[in-house]
C-alpha cells in the first residue's frame, strides 16, 4: 500500500510498502478515494504540536469500505463513507451529554495499537485517528458515516472536518440566532463553512476578515456581505461602524493566529460570544481582562469538530447540498495524485487553495 509518510517534522516521502491490518471487532478498512488537506495536518507534520514520528497523517476522508470487523452491522462492504477523526464511544459522559468530540473512553485498540507498519515492521503513527493520506485506512466504526453513492467522493471528504467544523461552530458551538451580526476572522476552508453556516442560519450581517484579498473574494461567494483585511489599520473601528457601535453578537476565530484572538476580543459587542473554531499552534497565549468580560456578559466558547454528532450533522448537511443550500464542490480549489502531495501542500501554506484534495485510483 503506498501511503505519504512523515519521518521528520515537514515535507511528508512517499513510501510504497507500508501494511496495514485487516479491521478488528468494532472497526471497518476504508479504501480511500479522497482525501482533503486540513491546516490541521499540516501544523502537525510541521511539529507545531508535537507528536510522535514516523505518522501518516490525513484525516478529511471518503471512499468504499473494503472489509467489516466483528459486530459491526451499520456498514457493509462497498458502502460509500466519509471517515473523520471523532472517535467515540457512545456512553461516556462526553457521548452521552452529546458531545462526542470530547469523547472520555480512551480503551480504543486503534488508541494503543496504530494499523499502521513500515517495511521494517515498526508502527506508523495513525495521524490524527485516521492517517488518511494513504490509500486505506481502518478506524472505529464510531469514525464514519455512509453517503449516497452519487455524492462525489472529492467534495464528500470535505464533510470530514472543514465544513462540519466551521458549520457546527455555528449550529451547534454558538447556536446563532438568526437577525445576529457576525464576524468571522479567517476565510479558509473552516472560515468559509462558518460563513456558510452564519448564511443559511440567517444572520443579518457577516463580515469576514482576512489578510489574503483572494479569500476575501471567496468569503463574499460563501455570503458574507463584507469583507475587510485583517491587517486593516481601522478594522476594530470599522465594524464598530457597521454595527451602528454595538459590536458583533457572534466573532468567530477560524484562524489560529495570536493577532486573530487578540483581535476577537475587541470586536464583540456586549453580552457578545467569541468562539474559538481555529486551534493554533501549541504555545500560542493571549491576555484577557477577564473584568471587562464578567461585566460586559461576554461570552468564551470552544469549538472542537464545531461539536458535532456526525451521524446527525453530515446527513443534513448532504441534503442541504443536494438541495443546491450548502456548497461544497465550490470549496475545492485543486485535485492532485498522492505523488504530489507536497506541492498540494505548499499551495495550502501560500494561502491560494482554500482546499485542496488528494484524488486516489
Amino acid at each position: 500500500m503506498r501511503a505519504a509518510v512523515c519521518r521528520a517534522f515537514g515535507e511528508p516521502q512517499m513510501i510504497e510498502d507500508v501494511t496495514i491490518d485487516e479491521p478488528g471487532p468494532g472497526e471497518i478498512k476504508v479504501d480511500v478515494a479522497a482525501c482533503a488537506i486540513c491546516h490541521s495536518d499540516i501544523i502537525y507534520a510541521d511539529g507545531g504540536w508535537g507528536g510522535q514520528l514516523p505518522a501518516v497523517y490525513g484525516h478529511e476522508a471518503a471512499g468504499k469500505v473494503a472489509a467489516v470487523g466483528d459486530g459491526v452491522s451499520a456498514f457493509a462492504m462497498g458502502d460509500h463513507v466519509v471517515v473523520t477523526l471523532i472517535r467515540s464511544c457512545g456512553t461516556c459522559p462526553a457521548c452521552m451529554q452529546g458531545t462526542p468530540v470530547t469523547c472520555s473512553e480512551t480503551r480504543f485498540r486503534l488508541d494503543a495499537t496504530s494499523p499502521l507498519r513500515g517495511a521494517d515492521g515498526q508502527p506508523l503513527v495513525q495521524g490524527l485517528r485516521t492517517g488518511a493520506f494513504a490509500e486505506q485506512v481502518v478506524v472505529h466504526e464510531s469514525q464514519a458515516v455512509r453517503i449516497p453513492k452519487t455524492l462525489p467522493f472529492a467534495s464528500a471528504s470535505l464533510l470530514a472536518c472543514g465544513v462540519i467544523t466551521g458549520f457546527g461552530a455555528v449550529t451547534n458551538t454558538a447556536a446563532m440566532r438568526a437577525g445576529s451580526f457576525v464576524v468571522v476572522i479567517g476565510a479558509g476552508g473552516v472560515g468559509l463553512n462558518t460563513i456558510q453556516g452564519a448564511a443559511i442560519g440567517g444572520a443579518r450581517a457577516i463580515i469576514a476578515l482576512d489578510v489574503v484579498d483572494t479569500k476575501l473574494a471567496a468569503a463574499r461567494r460563501f455570503g458574507a456581505t463584507h469583507a475587510l483585511r485583517a491587517d486593516g489599520a481601522s478594522v476594530v473601528e470599522e465594524i464598530r461602524r457597521l454595527s451602528d457601535g454595538q459590536g458583533a453578537d457572534y466573532v468567530f476565530v477560524a484562524a489560529g493566529a495570536r493577532s486573530a484572538l487578540q483581535q476577537a476580543f475587541l470586536m464583540a459587542a456586549r453580552s457578545g460570544a467569541i468562539v474559538l473554531v481555529g486551534i493554533p499552534a501549541s504555545g500560542v497565549t493571549v491576555e484577557i481582562d477577564p473584568g471587562t468580560i464578567a461585566s460586559d456578559n461576554q461570552r468564551i466558547l470552544g469549538s472542537k469538530m464545531g461539536g458535532a454528532r456526525i451521524q446527525r450533522d453530515i446527513p443534513a448537511l448532504i441534503a442541504l447540498y443536494e438541495q443546491g443550500v450548502l456548497k461544497l464542490d465550490e470549496l475545492i480549489s485543486g485535485r492532485y495524485r498522492l505523488e504530489q502531495i507536497n506541492e498540494a501542500i505548499s499551495s495550502v501554506k501560500s494561502g491560494e487553495a482554500l482546499r485542496n484534495v488528494i484524488i486516489f485510483g
